[in-house]
């Protein structure tokens, strides 16, 4: 039996390009693993099924499951080395909320992928696992890597940042809202696709990335800068979340005001949310935050965690 953490993620930045010809969208994100993660057992069986449970009503536990696609993906891609192996059980005990753009799905198959790999003992690097999991969905490889990352092409291309801030975040959602990914892109497209720019020139995609690396928010990463990383917080979706979301706009606000009096960097939905996070310095100011937050806004609809910038994906404690 293994047990691990697989870690939220909340973007720092997501710049949308343009559309790519495999239909996703061109991306441009800087991530950061924060320490709010759900608790994953993996326990080997010898029938060869793959059974998923968890405690929080939203998640399915079938085939739609991503940690379940994992095992599926592990079991078809190396049939002789999964198949005399068995099944397993995969026990999920969700902290992360769902739906609310922290990439809470895309952990629980990260963490699948990287404990399956070790009690199935298949050997794979870190690279073969990241390119699994790019099948999966665009944020596993993140998850899988953990820290902060630059992510590029559709989010699956994956450059570590060294040594960012150790900072904490307080994060709000309202439990009864969820924003589906597919549905933000795609209402961005239809109101943005005026703006992208063509993706035929390959030479441009290389001077993307070496023109990202040199960017101001990379930057401010790299010098510990933080009123920097707050200036430079940007996230293209909310152009479309908030306007349809005026509740999770209404939050934004709310939770940068309260965040500004206490010395807050700053304010953004993460991916494409509804969660709202605020970046602080200090464990004490994060709790001063949520509790402000919670007595302006008395409805218990709505989740508050505080929780900081963590160096991994995926923990075993």
């Amino acid at each position: 039996m293994l047990t691990l953490f697989s870690n939220a993620k909340i973007n720092l930045y997501l710049e949308i390009i343009g559309s790519r010809p495999d239909g996703f969208h061109e991306l441009v994100m800087v991530m950061q693993s924060v320490a709010l993660a759900d608790r994953i057992t993996l326990r080997p069986i010898k029938a060869p099924n793959i059974s998923i449970e968890c405690d929080h009503p939203l998640v399915p536990t079938d085939s739609t499951n991503l940690a379940y696609k994992a095992v599926s993906l592990l079991q078809k891609r190396f049939p002789n080395r999964t198949n005399q192996r068995g099944g397993v059980e995969i026990k999920i005990e969700k902290k992360i909320p769902v739906g609310a753009g922290l990439a809470g799905g895309s952990s629980n198959a990260a963490a699948a992928l990287f404990g399956l790999d070790v009690l199935w003992d298949l050997g794979l690097t870190r690279v073969e696992l990241q390119e699994l999991g790019a099948e999966l969905g665009s944020d596993v490889p993140f998850c899988l890597v953990g820290g902060c990352a630059i992510a590029t092409g559709r989010g699956e291309a994956i450059d570590s940042i060294p040594n960012p801030p150790k900072l904490h975040t307080v994060l709000a959602k309202y439990t009864s809202l969820s924003v589906s990914t597919p549905w933000a892109y795609k209402t961005y497209r239809q109101q943005f696709d005026h703006t992208y720019k063509p993706l035929n020139e390959l030479a441009s995609l290389e001077e993307r990335r070496s023109r990202l690396h040199s960017g101001p928010m990379v930057k401010a990463i790299g010098s510990h800068d933080t009123v920097a990383i707050g200036t430079h917080l940007s996230n293209d979706l909310e152009k479309v979340v908030l306007p349809a979301h005026p509740k999770v706009m209404q939050l934004k606000e709310v939770v940068q005001t309260i965040a500004a009096q206490h010395n807050g960097i700053g304010t953004m939905m993460s991916g494409s949310g509804p969660t709202v996070f605020a970046l602080i310095e200090t464990a004490e100011q994060a709790q001063a935050i949520s509790n402000a937050v919670r007595q302006t806004i008395d409805d218990p609809d709505l989740q508050i965690y505080t929780a900081e910038f963590t160096s991994r994906g995926i923990s075993h404690h």
